[in-house]
């Protein structure tokens, strides 16, 4: 008999259109003790909002901390959540008015102020952790609060401005429990989001239990949570296979989940259209061999897309060709028409043009892990099968990792991206804009004039051909060179209701729609 299989297509259309510690804190009255267990391959970074800009720890964050703003699923348009109202004020969209509900209280019992607020933003430019969320907000100068107002000081238009307070780098935290110039330090948490973190080991589990306080958008918290986190893909299938978790997401092997249809009856899979994708990215530093553009260009000429979909993926990746993935506005495929098929022979033109001597020797690190050590093997048997490129590969922990590659000690690296946001301004500043979070040392005056105009219209249909200019831009300068764009599955035995709601391939985790049928 099949498994039970869900898929939700409907958020496709709608962005077409548009050290290990515990700390425990239980909230009064809670007696909730038969939690539903969580896997994921996904791990926290770091759990202050000012040090981690990865999908493992915005994940957590969507469920303990509150932001002025949230997004209802499948949705483009952001609502009011630890918020009253916020609006645009006058016709620039330079700023930017929200008024704090009156109601809120941390899970520590004190109560959320306007000056929490700008605390919370004020402290991730003054600590600028190099792994940390500034980059999103290019263009916040200031914020200022009057009573429960708080007004954000834009530096240019930017109508993407209140999407971006709906994320996770928006996280609102307690001023006299978070410091202004530097992470909080330990496994304690201040929030006011729908759950309370009653306990966390890094990397292993987090134990998470109803906010009975939460005020806001949500209409219900949600039962008792364990999340537990695995280094491997692998590591997440033998603990589901043991029936040691009841949900599994992010990342099951592909050979399993190009399996789910032939499974067992007792299994729901949810399988949604998703934004995340996969970009190798290129330092181009002058003190790297990518530095010059013609030698990444030579990278974009071998690579063979097909192989990293059929027999590493097994077919649950497509092929992606461009900046700004399937289903967003603007998307298009420039490295498609540009590099059509891998092409040694105009690879080897791009590099002795560049008076570069080859074999090029190269590092090249990934984030360890089975499925991106299959990945990366394939790379490297691509790059060096013409005697073009010699690669020495690197498997790297994941923390350090994002280090590395904002310290610019890799030559190329891949990183995975989920938007953070639907709107295809996620995919550009970030990514490619001048002081990136991807740290790739590309700077190009040309797009940051692009990424500028995009920010300029609330009407987003207005901004298509500004974003397909810019991912010809990228096309033809290589700071980055997608690989793939994922679908997003979601395995919850049936004994577990609200999985299909978990997540909707955007990147947040809504636990509070599980429970126990």
């Amino acid at each position: 008999m099949r498994s039970v299989r869900v898929r939700i297509l409907a958020i496709l259309a709608v962005l077409v259109i548009a050290g290990v510690g515990a700390w425990q804190l239980l909230p009064s009255g809670e007696a909730k003790t038969d939690a539903i267990t969580v896997g994921t391959s996904d791990i926290v970074s770091s759990l202050d909002p000012a040090g981690a800009y990865d999908a493992g720890s915005w994940a957590i964050y969507s469920n303990i901390y509150q932001s002025l703003m949230t997004f209802k699923p499948g949705a483009i348009v952001p609502e009011p959540d630890a918020a009253e109202s916020c609006a645009f004020v006058g016709q620039k969209l330079q700023t930017y008015q929200c008024k704090l509900r009156d109601d809120l209280t941390f899970s520590n019992g004190r109560k959320i102020t306007a000056e929490d607020v700008k605390h919370s933003f004020d402290r991730i430019f003054t600590i600028k952790s190099d792994v940390g969320p500034a980059g999103l907000f290019p263009t916040l100068d200031s914020v200022t609060t009057e009573g429960r107002t708080i007004t954000f000081n834009l530096s240019s238009k930017d109508a993407t401005f209140p999407q971006k307070l709906a994320t996770g780098a928006a996280a609102i935290v307690d001023s006299t429990k978070y410091p202004a110039d530097e992470l909080r330090k330990g496994n304690q948490v201040d929030g006011s989001g729908p759950y309370v973190l009653r306990s966390y080991e890094s990397g292993t589990r987090a134990e998470l239990v109803p906010n009975l306080k939460y005020k806001g958008a949500l209409k219900k918290t949600g039962q008792a949570v364990t999340i537990n986190y695995f280094k491997a893909s692998e590591d997440l299938l033998t603990a589901w296979k043991n029936g040691d978790i009841e949900v599994a997401h992010r990342q099951l092997p592909s050979e399993t989940l190009a399996e789910l249809d032939e499974g067992d009856p007792d299994v729901r899979v949810t399988e949604a259209a998703s934004a995340e994708i996969r970009n190798i990215i290129f330092n181009t530093r002058d003190d790297s061999p990518f530095g010059t553009k013609k030698v990444r260009q030579a990278v974009a000429a071998l690579l063979d897309r097909g192989p990293l979909v059929s027999k590493v993926y097994q077919g649950t990746v497509q092929p992606l060709y461009s900046l700004i993935p399937t289903g967003y506005i603007g998307h298009s495929t420039p490295f498609f028409d540009a590099y059509p098929a891998s092409d040694p022979k105009r690879a080897k033109k791009l590099l002795e043009e560049a008076g570069v001597e080859t074999p090029v020797a190269v590092n090249f690190a990934y984030r360890e892990g089975d499925m991106y050590t299959k990945e990366t093997a394939e790379l490297r048997r691509q790059l060096e099968k013409d005697g073009l490129f010699k690669v020495s590969v690197k498997a790297v922990e994941w923390t350090r990792y994002q280090k590395g590659y904002a310290a610019g000690e890799y030559d190329m690296y891949t990183v995975g991206w989920f938007p953070d946001f639907p709107d295809p301004d996620t995919f550009s500043q970030p990514l490619v804009g001048t002081g990136n979070v991807l740290h790739s040392g590309y700077s190009s005056k040309k797009m940051d004039q692009l990424i500028a105009a995009t920010q300029q219209y609330s009407d987003r249909g207005r901004t298509s051909n500004d974003f397909k200019e810019m991912q010809k831009l990228v096309g033809e300068d290589v700071p980055l060179l997608p690989l793939w764009q994922k679908k997003d599955y979601v395995v919850a035995k049936t004994g577990v209701a609200g999985s299909q709601y978990l997540s909707d391939g955007t990147g947040f985790w809504r636990l509070w729609e599980l429970n126990r049928i």
